[in-house]
């Protein structure tokens, strides 16, 4: 009358993929060249590479640094090019822009640099609820990569997914 209890959800074909697993390892860091404005709106050149001269850089060992401006400001090329120059021996990498941007970025060029051959024919699930800022555009990416292999492709927990592609069955 008592029947074992069966995980379905572990004996299934299904191929978890979950892009947290890839978010970036190294800590990210922020550099905001509001911080440095003139009355919040403009940046003086001798006093910004003073600034920058007094700036605790070592603060950035290891990490992603990121500059941007959150001001509504105008900031010349230079002013980015300057900031890098001093953070460089510092950083583990660097980007211009915020962490949005960033990891926008970060996660299509790691989609585009992936091989999906294993993936023909598969029943593919992208697991969701992720505990880190892994970004809509990420799921994007990795579900348009995966298209032109999988059977079909998922979103969510294995046990609880909702359908987001299904390959048409080819009638013989």
């Amino acid at each position: 009358m008592d029947a074992p209890l069966v995980n379905r959800v572990a004996n299934s074909s299904l191929i978890t993929l979950n892009l947290e697993d890839y978010y970036p390892v190294n800590e990210i860091a922020i550099f905001d060249l509001k911080d440095h404005l003139f009355q919040g709106l403009i940046l003086k050149e001798k006093d910004f590479r003073a600034a920058l001269k007094e700036h605790e850089w070592t603060q950035y060992q290891d990490k992603i640094l990121l500059i941007y401006c959150s001001a509504d400001a105008i900031i010349p090329v230079w002013a980015y090019m300057l900031v890098i120059s001093y953070a460089q021996p510092y950083t583990f990498d660097s980007y211009q822009g915020d962490q949005d941007q960033f990891l926008n970025h970060y996660y299509k060029t790691f989609v585009a640099s992936q091989d999906y051959d294993q993936y023909e024919g598969e029943k593919v699930v992208i697991k969701g609820c992720s505990n880190k800022p892994v970004p809509a555009a990420a799921y994007m990416a990795l579900t348009e990569a995966l298209k032109p292999y999988a059977q079909s492709v998922k979103y969510g927990e294995p046990c609880s997914t909702v359908p987001v592609f299904k390959r048409p069955r080819v009638l013989k």
